[in-house]
């Protein structure tokens, strides 16, 4: 397929143009709200407890049971952990593009009716709203692959680590634009109605239109991604994933090319030629997100706990319900403000440095960072073995969110919230994360380096491929391979 391999060649070694934006902001703007939705649950816990597990009679406000909060924090990963398998797979089947809307149709729909989460008693507004919250994770889960190998794909070889890490580090923004988002929100209905603190009035502290508060709060997601669906939907296909399907590069019609021999490397996923090229990578990809989610999520999930612990926020009882929330994202949004991108090697490094640092003089930073290992696996198995590395990323999240919500609870059972065990407390949960973190330095050895090298290089796809095949027709000048 030589006109084919020119194509790529071309889009390798192009300057970095106006496209390249374009697809940054498009696929970014997923991340964004796909950081948004995750992270956007942790600042109205606390306000659900108070509205729907309040406890006559109790010196502090109500919280979410143990069982309710593990799902509240968890149940989205768990949608998340499916979407990223499903989608990855299929966005090698049947091409990034036609699967792309559907990721972002299914976050704006379940983010608003997560909102709407609706029920006569607290189980049932947490029963409906943990399943949509799953759908929700669903969809995030398919647009985590999609997305960022989209963004692999159309960048040239000179800046594809730039605009990747341009792409993710629109999460930080998404957590950002929640944290602000929040106080806005919390400081309007502060305003209009006002209310006594728990301590004074109980009751009076949690003033029934406290209960809008979370569901715009969650609702708010689906504007970000409903604002980039049109550009999305007029995103071709990727030219990579055009080869992989033997179809003419800028046309939209997908009909196969007869070759008249089959390159040595079509082998499949978990065959024994992937394992001996890529095994070592895969584990490389999937362990370090393993790890690194498991810090990551565990502390962005329970920085309100963090928060108390160190004393950023008062005490619940000396805040009423709307001024809490306030609180937790001021604090959260200070801490989005601080944080740092960076590759992977040093994230890991850093965030070990500061966990550890964390645990002397007990203040609270954080610097996460991502490695984005799924550039070096061929394109037809691209958007799976993304999906793959991501999904264990979810499981080291699900294992962080879970972990910590028990094991940062007070070493003495009296003082722990109410229906949990005794933990180990904060520092030293801190301590088992700097840990985790140390461990994903090590992993991140088994990841090759990418910089300056092409998809095909790094995937070594064209490494046993003849030259010998059928000839495509040439394609003219003004075939669309890039977004518009």
């Amino acid at each position: 397929m030589a006109g084919n391999m020119k194509v790529l060649n071309a889009l390798d070694s192009a300057k970095t143009q106006w496209y390249h934006f374009t697809a940054i902001i498009i696929a970014g703007m997923g991340f964004f709200t796909d950081a948004y939705d995750l992270f956007c649950i942790s600042l109205v816990t606390k306000l659900l407890g108070r509205i729907y597990y309040h406890v006559n009679g109790s010196s502090k406000p109500g919280s979410l049971p143990p069982n309710v909060s593990a799902a509240i924090n968890g149940v989205a990963f768990c949608g998340t952990i499916a979407g990223q398998l499903f989608f990855g797979w299929i966005g090698d089947k049947i091409g990034r593009k036609k699967v792309y809307g559907i990721t972002l149709m299914i976050m704006s729909i379940c983010s608003i009716a997560s909102g709407l989460s609706f029920g006569r008693d607290p189980k049932t507004v947490m029963a409906t709203l943990c399943f949509f919250r799953f759908w929700l994770g669903f969809g995030i889960g398919g647009d985590y692959p999609l997305s960022a190998t989209i963004m692999s794909e159309y960048a040239n070889k000179k800046t594809r680590g730039a605009f990747i890490a341009a792409v993710f580090a629109m999460q930080g923004f998404g957590i950002l634009g929640g944290g602000i988002f929040a106080i806005i929100i919390s400081a309007v209905y502060q305003a209009c109605f006002k209310a006594p603190t728990y301590q004074v009035d109980p009751l009076g502290s949690t003033v029934p239109q406290a209960d809008y508060v979370w569901r715009i709060i969650l609702m708010a997601g689906s504007l970000p991604a409903l604002l980039t669906y049109y550009w999305r939907m007029k995103m071709p296909e990727t030219a990579h994933m055009e080869k992989v399907m033997q179809v003419d590069i800028g046309t939209e019609q997908k009909e196969p090319v007869v070759s008249a021999v089959k390159s040595g490397n079509e082998f499949g996923l978990f065959t024994k030629q992937f394992l001996r090229r890529h095994g070592l990578h895969l584990l490389g990809t999937a362990s370090t997100w393993f790890l690194l989610d498991i810090a990551y999520y565990s502390q962005n999930l329970f920085q309100k706990d963090i928060f108390s612990a160190i004393g950023w926020i008062p005490a619940a009882k000396t805040m009423n319900a709307i001024e809490e929330v306030q609180k937790i994202a001021r604090a959260q949004t200070l801490i989005a403000l601080c944080s740092t991108v960076t590759i992977q090697l040093i994230g890991f490094t850093m965030m070990t440095v500061f966990m550890f640092a964390l645990t002397i003089p007990y203040h609270h930073w954080t610097l996460p960072g991502h490695h984005i290992g799924f550039v070096i696996f061929p394109a037809r198995l691209r958007s799976t073995c993304h999906g793959i590395s991501a999904a264990c990323g979810k499981l080291g999240a699900m294992v962080g969110a879970f972990g910590f919500l028990y094991l940062a609870q007070p070493q003495d059972k009296t003082t722990a919230d109410a229906g949990y065990p005794a933990g180990i407390g904060v520092r030293n949960s801190l301590i088992v994360l700097g840990v985790v973190n140390l461990l994903g330095l090590f992993f991140t050895f088994l990841v090759p380096e990418s910089k300056g090298k092409s998809l095909e290089e790094m995937s070594r796809e064209n490494e046993d491929s003849t030259e010998e095949g059928a000839e495509v027709e040439n394609h003219s000048s003004d075939n669309r391979t890039v977004p518009v």
